[in-house]
């Protein structure tokens, strides 16, 4: 059997590292925890849990700290986590599997978000077990620098860091530079964009969401997201006609990614509501746009909201029968979407009943 290491960096994490050890301990032949500066009792946790433990003078460079933490690993393979992750399923027997070959691993990780004051979680697929020698790039949201070929994994992972955290401060001198340095990478101006929308720096989030969209090829996996996210942004600008635009391209992930159309549901009521005698003909895009998601599905390939596939659609399914007077049909797709367990339709159901 090939042996893992946990590898880790943290800073000031008591809230959450003992969740995180507890989580991935009983799966690791080592953990190896580098601290970059706390002030807390992060360090006392990690000695608790016979961690090899490391310190590393920060420097504005997250790939620096964690290569330095990986060159600290005796094992053949490294899982990297960060601390306010835990690990809620991890199929040891797959995963050995998976050590005998030349490829990188990637996880599935849930994380909960709070979209304008609404829970809810999003689900991406990131490269987190790799073998021994590969390093990381990119002084912020690094990548795995490899060309190995990368396999989704049977490890669920669980995320909270974005509940009531802000991390633009340290985050946006950090894309400044690698724009800097990389002025038309599309990643880095998406990156920075969210940032500035987090913070409702709408100009600066629309000027590099625009960067980012031009740069695309279309082919990043990473794209998808672009797009949604800006749409997003000038939806809450209301500028419907650069919307239509966007819509209207012939994108090659389209039949691949619920998200999108979705968000082109959630639009063309806006879109409708704005001006109902000029755009009154979109309605049935509506409905167009919430069938194609269930058709669709879940997504596997890109980062997405968990529901946009399934009970999230089918409820907006039925706001859009419910408000049409359709109530049989109404009814119908709230039932789907409460037999998936989504409270709003339950709800939805008890009052229409």
């Amino acid at each position: 059997m090939s042996s893992i290491s946990l590898v880790m960096i943290v800073r000031n994490e008591e809230r959450c590292l003992r969740r995180c050890l507890d989580s991935a301990a009983p799966y690791m032949d080592e953990i190896v925890i580098v601290d970059t500066g706390s002030t807390d009792a992060t360090k006392q946790i990690a000695r608790e849990y016979g961690a090899k433990l490391f310190d590393f003078e920060w420097a504005q460079d997250f790939s620096a700290a964690r290569n330095y933490a990986l060159e600290q690993s005796t094992s053949g393979w490294n899982l990297i986590l960060d601390a306010d992750e835990w690990i809620e399923q991890f199929d040891l027997l797959s995963v050995q599997g998976f050590l005998q070959k030349q490829q990188t691993g990637r996880i599935e990780r849930i994380s909960e978000t709070d979209i304008d004051g609404e829970r809810s979680e999003t689900r991406d697929f990131i490269t987190r077990l790799i073998p021994k020698g590969i390093k990381y790039v990119g002084r912020i949201h690094e990548q795995v620098d490899t060309n190995l070929p990368r396999v989704n994994l049977p490890i669920i992972v669980k995320h909270d860091g974005y509940i009531g955290v802000s991390k633009s401060g340290r985050n946006i001198p950090l894309l400044l530079l690698e724009i800097e340095d990389h002025p038309d990478d599309p990643y880095f101006h998406y990156q920075i964009a969210k940032e500035y929308k987090g913070i409702h720096q709408v100009k600066e989030s629309q000027y590099h969401f625009e960067k980012a969209y031009n740069s695309l090829t279309g082919y990043e996996r990473y794209a998808p997201n672009v797009v949604v996210d800006y749409i997003q942004l000038l939806m809450n600008l209301k500028d419907y006609n650069k919307i239509l635009e966007l819509i209207s391209q012939p994108y090659v992930w389209s039949d691949h990614f619920p998200d999108f159309h979705f968000t082109c549901g959630v639009f063309y009521l806006d879109l409708i509501l704005s001006n109902p005698e000029k755009y009154l003909s979109y309605l049935s895009q509506i409905e167009a746009c919430y069938r194609r998601c269930l058709i669709i599905g879940e997504a596997a390939i890109y980062d997405s909201v968990i529901g946009v596939g399934s009970f999230a659609a089918w409820y907006n399914l039925g706001n859009y029968y419910e408000v049409q007077g359709q109530l049989v049909q109404a009814i119908q797709c709230y039932k789907e979407s409460a037999s998936m367990g989504f409270n709003k339709a339950i709800q939805r159901l008890k009052a229409l009943s």
